[in-house]
């Protein structure tokens, strides 16, 4: 037996430790739930009950049946059973004691006998509520925890926002330049127009290079939008991408997958880079597996 019996200690009227749950006669021996019953022990019923919910045995999932009764028990308040909220509760005590064992016999050679033991135990969980300093310590980690995910949500929906407008712009800027050379090929300008045009646009490309190398990815991409990086297109709606640009990029890991890797299938490419060298170029890197095997 491990962990106190504190329920059997309250002898005098009105004298209460926690509440408690108990399940008898389980088919499992008091060794197997010991086991688990050592990795909830005084964790806040929450993190008890996920804890369980993942634990590779076989009697975990008694156990958690248990710690919900205890549960249901201390948050009863009909009964008048009730000492707190359920987020409030943490597991004060929890031990397994040896049931009775069921002998059964297994015949062997030459008339004998093996005897089997089929051993059972009694699981019991005492649950009570957390004291003042505690619940702030949980409280103040809960708090933080959904801050640090808004944050980091907050962060993630900007980049794609930001990748979003890039995107558009060199579409855009793609867009007046295609309509700059009709205009100049149907109003046969002169010598010294065109001159002055392709000086702007050199003036204009000297201003933004990436805008530049990213509207030749475009053209050369059948349609495909650009990407905010030199040889890289935005994928379509299907987020497919074109056969002139066969490599994956993921924009939050910065990690690019080739054809060949194992999971180049099952990733959904944010961007698409021509070849290896664009890919790194902009920052991205292989998986480490992906290196291991190269």
């Amino acid at each position: 037996m491990r962990g106190p019996k504190l329920n059997e200690g309250a002898t005098q009227i009105g004298e209460r430790h926690g509440t408690k749950a108990t399940a008898k006669y389980v088919r499992s021996s008091a060794y197997k739930a010991r086991v688990v019953l050592d990795l909830v022990r005084g964790l806040p019923v929450h993190e008890a009950d996920q804890v369980l919910q993942f634990t590779e045995r076989g009697i975990a999932g008694a156990i958690r049946k248990v710690l919900a009764s205890a549960v249901a028990n201390a948050t009863d308040v009909d009964s008048g059973a009730y000492i707190a909220d359920a987020d409030e509760l943490f597991v004060l005590a929890c031990f397994a004691d040896e049931g009775p064992t069921l002998r059964r016999f297994k015949p062997r050679a030459r008339g004998r006998a093996t005897r089997i033991r089929k051993r059972t135990c009694h699981i019991t969980v005492v649950v009570a509520r957390m004291s003042e300093e505690r619940l702030e310590i949980v409280r103040a980690r809960a708090e933080g925890a959904s801050s640090n995910q808004a944050a980091n949500r907050r962060a993630r929906v900007e980049r794609s926002r930001q990748r979003a407008e890039a995107a558009k712009d060199a579409l855009d800027q793609a867009d007046a330049v295609d309509g700059d050379v009709d205009d100049l090929d149907a109003d046969d300008v002169s010598v010294e127009s065109v001159e002055s045009v392709e000086s702007a646009e050199s003036v204009e490309s000297a201003e933004s290079v990436e805008s530049a190398e990213s509207v030749e990815s475009a053209e050369a991409a059948d349609g495909f939008a650009a990407g905010e990086w030199a040889g890289s297109v935005v994928p379509d709606a299907d987020g497919n991408g074109p056969d002139t640009h066969p490599i994956k990029g993921n924009a939050d890991s910065m990690l690019y997958h080739t054809p060949d890797s194992r999971y180049y299938k099952v990733t959904k490419a944010e961007v698409w880079f021509d070849s290896e060298d664009s890919a790194e170029a902009a920052g991205f890197s292989k998986p480490g597996e992906q290196k291991d095997e190269d």
